[in-house]
């Protein structure tokens, strides 16, 4: 393996503990303006530090990421197909190796459909992409889709981890389902977990504990993070259990502990904003107005003789 390729898959998984935190916003690809997703710029701003890479498509990399960022960048390359077409497993390459490097992206991603209609041109596209990227040092992340008609089980998706693996994706995403280990004993690259549908805080921060423990590396959430109500203390919690080794109460806990203190934030920094608005200023060429008011005459009252002394 090059250094260059070495150094970049460090950058996703950190070496110190072999963990990793992928922060998942490429959906708008296929689902389009996905909800609590409408403006990636505001959403990924908050969030952007507190994750390993950043998984998204090159337009909202372009449009909504911050050029100054160190995060790294996992770029989505594969698409073509949306929500409302005939068959979503009908993908393909959309972005060309020289683009990729032009983003500086740190891996690049793309799905295969294992089972489906599209299998073949999926599974050879992966196969494609991993010998053009590896020219350049540059790692593939292999996305094992499921359809509606295939199963999450251990089976299949130790099929379609080991698929991927073959055609040498050098790490593999995938979902979490029961009897995990058997799909981490038979990937021999390492794998990140799917977080899916939005689901309870809670059970999101348990399936990123039972996917750590089963033997994945990471995972890359997305819609459990920023279709939270709270998605800084969401995310600050994920990282809790991947980084910090916390359980499931104790991340939980530290959920809640970050939400209680989220008002008392806010409301420090509307008291800031209130104490820094500029008071007017005394302009020296105005003329001070006559604040003065006239006496008014009043109708009933006696007017004063005036008598000659």
């Amino acid at each position: 393996m090059d250094w260059g390729l070495k150094n970049r898959l460090s950058r996703i998984i950190k070496l110190q503990n072999n963990r990793a935190l992928m922060l998942a916003v490429d959906h708008g690809y296929f689902l389009g303006p996905t909800e609590k997703l409408e403006d990636p710029k505001k959403v990924i701003a908050p969030l952007l530090r507190h994750c390993d890479s950043l998984m998204v498509t090159r337009g909202v990399q372009r449009a909504s990421v911050s050029a100054t960022s160190d995060t790294p960048m996992v770029l989505r390359v594969s698409g073509g197909s949306s929500i409302i077409g005939d068959d979503l497993s009908q993908e393909d390459i959309t972005v060309s190796i020289e683009d990729a490097i032009r983003l500086n992206a740190s891996a690049l991603a793309m799905s295969i459909f294992v089972g489906s209609k599209y299998e073949y041109q999926t599974i050879v596209n992966l196969g494609k992409l991993v010998s053009e990227a590896e020219k350049y040092g540059i790692p593939v992340l292999a996305v094992t889709a499921v359809g509606k008609e295939l199963g999450k089980d251990a089976r299949y998706l130790s099929l379609a981890c080991r698929v991927a693996a073959e055609q040498g994706a050098h790490i593999v995403k995938t979902y979490y389902c029961d009897n995990f280990e058997k799909v981490v004993q038979s990937c021999p690259v390492p794998i990140i977990v799917a977080g899916g549908k939005k689901i309870p805080e809670r059970d999101a921060l348990q399936l990123t504990y039972n996917a750590i423990k089963a033997g994945a590396v990471g995972v890359d959430m997305g819609r459990n993070i920023w279709q939270s109500e709270h998605p800084v203390p969401m995310i600050k919690a994920a990282r809790a259990i991947i980084h910090g080794n916390l359980n499931v109460d104790q991340a939980f806990k530290l959920y809640k502990k970050l939400v209680s203190e989220e008002p008392k934030k806010k409301q420090k920094s509307q008291k800031k904003k209130s104490n820094n608005k500029k008071k007017p200023q005394n302009n020296p060429n105005q003329k001070k107005s006559n604040n003065k008011k006239k006496p008014q005459n009043n109708p009933n009252q006696k007017k004063p003789v005036l008598t000659k002394k």
